[in-house]
């Protein structure tokens, strides 16, 4: 329709809200889409409940947070393989003056807002189990930020080498589901072999749960140097953003 705001002609003031008016229009048409994105944590929730420690609860509860904080990386990926593959549409934002920075941001925001709900519900029952200080909210919330770029950035980048909608739901699954199991997000990395440890240093969403756990003082945390767990996260998140980016196939001949 003439004088519509897209995505792809709005002004760089517009850009953002018109990705997130794809994202509220999503969960406004299908309310499943925010249902969703609750129950996959809860069910690690639930079982953990009845088979962990009580004292992990908290713990638990903020490594679901950072879980689905991760998981929208998935969704980046399916929804801009589909876009790419399907619909055509990323050609129409090829086209445009939008850069391919800008365009993961409004797509990174248009998933935000489906796990929002998700985060908030979250985020009430950690309040509830665990009452956090102002500070610890700022951390979690920042570590939150942080995992959002980053893995939407990875998410991109993967779905930019998908060839066919086939690939997207095992790719995806495969990829983010083996790095929220392996860091240390649902429980304390003690409770990991060794080996497995040092493995999971490796991933930035580890030292972002060494970071909460330990700014929240939660039952279960690994003493550590709180400056070196965000010095460690910021440094990895910077480098495994750029180095999605430098892999994200923007255009043809890329």
């Amino acid at each position: 329709m003439a004088g519509t705001v897209t995505a792809s002609n709005a002004p760089g003031g517009a850009l953002l809200p018109a990705f997130g008016l794809i994202g509220w229009r999503w969960i406004s048409r299908n309310p499943a889409a925010a249902i969703a994105p609750i129950l996959l944590p809860f069910i690690f929730l639930y079982f953990l409940r009845l088979i962990s420690p009580p004292a992990y609860f908290p713990l638990e509860i903020v490594g679901a947070m950072l879980f689905t904080t991760q998981n929208i990386g998935n969704w980046v990926l399916g929804d801009s393989a589909t876009w790419r593959i399907e619909t055509r549409m990323q050609d129409l934002f090829v086209a445009s003056p939008l850069n391919k920075v800008r365009y993961l941001f409004g797509i990174a925001l248009s998933n935000l807002i489906p796990a929002a709900p998700a985060l908030i519900v979250l985020a009430v029952l950690l309040e509830l189990e665990y009452p956090v200080s102002p500070l610890g909210w700022a951390v979690l919330g920042s570590c939150i930020l942080v995992l959002w770029i980053l893995f939407s950035s990875i998410g991109i980048a993967i779905s930019s080498r998908v060839r066919s909608q086939r690939e997207i739901w095992p790719v995806g699954n495969l990829t983010f589901t083996f790095i929220g199991m392996l860091s240390p997000l649902y429980y304390p990395l003690t409770v990991l072999p060794p080996a497995w440890q040092a493995v999971s240093r490796f991933f930035p969403t580890t030292y972002a749960a060494l970071l909460v756990q330990g700014t929240l003082g939660l039952p279960g945390a690994v003493p550590s140097d709180p400056y070196l767990d965000a010095g460690l996260l910021v440094a990895l998140a910077v480098v495994g953003t750029a180095i999605a980016l430098r892999l994200y196939r923007w255009r043809d001949g890329d």
